[in-house]
């Protein structure tokens, strides 16, 4: 007798796919950070409800923990030209440091026509040469300029938004692509469910008696490389450099002694501390890098409640979310905010999974 594996829903990247009208991508922040819309999503009802992002101020209670990556945006995209006869346009994405304080992975473009020992100019006093291809198809890069590379950055790189966003960078990006809590440099992307956090909105949750522990994911352009392989167990995930202090793990461990809930703000928060969970479900003060694939099955250890934004089909960040909401619930939510005018992806709304 022949005997047939029964399919799972959730377990395929194609069940990841869903429609989005393009007008639903948000292409600018809300006018207010914490004004932006919120589902809520109740786990052990499957129902759904509609708020703004500023009532988590009533629903999370006094003792509870909110978990935050303090990782802050670097102006990483950098544009020029090659030091070809026709002084082509080139672009460079500075993916993390190597070494050598001046030496960084990175994506270029185009990537086939500029070769190591070639160079981009970006401006007189700042120039980038091709050191090396790496086996993952980026470049290592060697940063040629007079200044630090810090103040280089500072002065000709751009904010390094999502390609969905089909925009120049302005200087309002500048601050609204950054939480009002960033702190550590290192990421080529927003952790984006904090950008709807306003500092009076933290301070009000601080007031009402909820704790705050601040951990570090550098968020890297290879969270947001879409899964290629019909089946999610054959992706490759890069890895990403993390911290979380003694301080933030005994806060967390302290509030769930007491029966409280870890609120982790952003799929990067979540997989910091499930990385860094043990079996009993206690948080340990760790440094190193991750490449935590969550999706389901999976037993959550580290956090109770999740706020995250509206992620791209097939993601990552979107079979985490189903791994810790539920597949069918996740779908059925992401299809409700859909045809219930939300907005998608960055600068889009957010949700809280309870």
């Amino acid at each position: 007798m022949e005997l047939t594996t029964r399919y799972i829903p959730g377990t395929r990247t194609a069940d990841y796919d869903y429609q989005l009208d393009a007008a639903q991508i948000a292409q600018l922040p809300s006018e207010r950070r914490d004004e932006s819309r919120l589902l809520i999503i109740e786990r052990s009802t499957g129902t759904l409800r509609h708020a703004h992002f500023k009532d988590l101020l009533e629903l999370i209670p006094p003792g509870d923990v909110l978990a935050l990556n303090t990782t802050r945006v670097i102006r990483a995209r950098l544009l020029g030209t090659r030091d070809s006869p026709t002084g082509a346009g080139a672009e460079v994405m500075l993916l993390k440091p190597v070494g050598d304080e001046n030496v960084f992975e990175a994506l270029v473009h185009p990537g086939g026509k500029v070769r190591p020992g070639r160079r981009i100019y970006i401006a007189d006093d700042l120039s980038v040469e091709i050191v090396a291809m790496t086996n993952r198809r980026t470049r290592l890069v060697r940063l040629h300029t007079p200044v630090s590379v810090d103040a280089a950055l500072a002065r000709y790189g751009h904010v390094p938004l999502p390609p969905y966003i089909a925009r120049p960078d302005t200087v309002t990006d500048s601050e609204r692509y950054q939480t009002v809590y960033a702190n550590e440099p290192g990421s080529v992307a927003a952790p984006t469910a904090g950008l709807h956090f306003t500092r009076e909105l933290l301070e009000q949750l601080a007031a009402r008696g909820v704790e705050r522990a601040n951990v570090v994911l550098h968020v890297g352009a290879g969270t947001f490389k879409p899964v290629e392989s019909d089946d999610p167990a054959h992706h490759l995930m890069h890895e990403e450099w993390f911290t979380i202090s003694e301080p933030a793990a005994r806060v967390i461990n302290a509030s769930r002694a007491r029966g409280g809930s870890v609120w982790a703000v952003g799929t990067t928060t979540v997989r910091t501390l499930e990385t860094a969970v043990d079996d009993a479900g206690a948080i340990h003060a760790t440094t190193g890098e991750t490449r935590l694939f969550i999706r389901p099955p999976y037993t959550f250890r580290a956090i109770d409640k999740l706020v995250t934004n509206f992620h791209l089909p097939r993601s990552t960040l979107l079979m985490l979310v189903a791994a810790f909401a539920g597949y069918d619930l996740t779908m059925h939510a992401y299809r409700s905010a859909r045809d219930a005018g939300y907005r998608f992806y960055s600068y889009g709304d957010a949700m809280v999974i309870l």
